[in-house]
């Protein structure tokens, strides 16, 4: 049968047994002897049996109560030591953040931030899931990270913050191939006519692709298609297609020309890198603090206020 003994009852009887006093119990927990002896014979008469005995020496343990000491004495540890982690939390020595990231929001982003915060916090482990937007957000409505960082557009979720972080344009690009081609304006219509690179099919990515084509009456087919957005300058360099980068991504290449920018009569819109995370789930004391920094980025950039869904 489980008995609703109090967990002071328990706790008094472990500074007892611990100083072998019941003066110098009272003077741990604050109280005076006579609550600290009717607290111990209330607890042995829960317990059904003796648990100390008063002696010239203080007070000894029974048989009973060596047996109980033991157990309290675990349990009393464990709460110490649990809280001593969460004061390490609370004071950011210790920690993990777990982040859902898309490839360009970690390279145009992320990673920067990240440097210092590890430099400020070096005992806050950080734990990156690389994924396409999608899993990403399934990872924040799974609690497996406390938030994602990716690129706009992205599906929509009751109960999600999204906090726009940077903005950044988009080019095409071509590899040197394409150089006297780079001098033309191209319509989305001509770019039916070329091999074309891009995220797979089930990426937002490859969806507002699609979408800015159809937005203008053309088809957006590409030939080739790639799991992450760092794979696509590689087989742009190497003459595989024409693909849509960030503009960021793509200046040191068009620097030293290794690929050339293809110049388009259409307008592409501007995307965003976003912050995003449950609003109804507690965040650690560690992932509010790099989700503050990530946020200021937002004023540096005259991004728009937050938006909740």
């Amino acid at each position: 049968m489980t008995m609703n003994i109090p967990l002071d009852y328990y706790r008094t009887f472990y500074y007892v047994a611990k100083y072998g006093s019941l003066t110098k119990a009272a003077n741990a927990l604050h109280a005076n002897q006579p609550n600290v002896t009717r607290t111990m014979n209330k607890l042995e008469q829960n317990l059904s049996c003796r648990l100390m005995i008063r002696s010239n020496r203080g007070i000894v343990l029974t048989a009973e109560g060596r047996k109980l000491f033991a157990h309290v004495d675990r349990a009393m540890r464990q709460f110490d030591d649990a809280q001593k982690e969460l004061n390490g939390d609370m004071q950011l020595e210790q920690g993990i953040i777990t982040i859902g990231a898309s490839e360009t929001a970690l390279n145009l982003l992320l990673l920067d931030v990240l440097k210092q915060f590890h430099y400020d916090y070096p005992h806050i482990s950080l734990r990156i899931l690389n994924h396409a937007n999608p899993l990403a957000l399934r990872s924040v409505e799974d609690g497996e990270a406390d938030f994602a960082v990716l690129t706009t557009p992205h599906r929509k979720h009751p109960g999600f913050v999204s906090v726009p972080l940077l903005s950044y344009q988009e080019i095409l690009v071509g590899g040197k191939s394409f150089t006297a081609l780079s001098f033309q304006s191209l319509s989305l219509h001509d770019l039916e006519s070329y091999s074309m690179i891009s995220m797979s099919r089930e990426t937002l990515s490859y969806q507002f692709h699609s979408d800015l084509f159809a937005s203008h009456g053309a088809l957006y087919h590409p030939d080739t298609e790639v799991a992450t957005a760092d794979q696509i300058l590689p087989m742009v360099k190497h003459e595989l297609g024409i693909a849509f980068l960030p503009e960021i991504m793509a200046r040191e290449d068009l620097a030293n020309g290794s690929i050339v920018q293809l110049h388009l009569q259409e307008e592409i819109p501007r995307r965003q890198i976003a912050l995003v995370y449950d609003r109804h789930r507690p965040i650690s004391p560690a992932a509010r603090r790099l989700m503050d920094r990530l946020m200021a980025l937002s004023k540096q950039n005259n991004a728009h206020e937050k938006r909740i869904w």
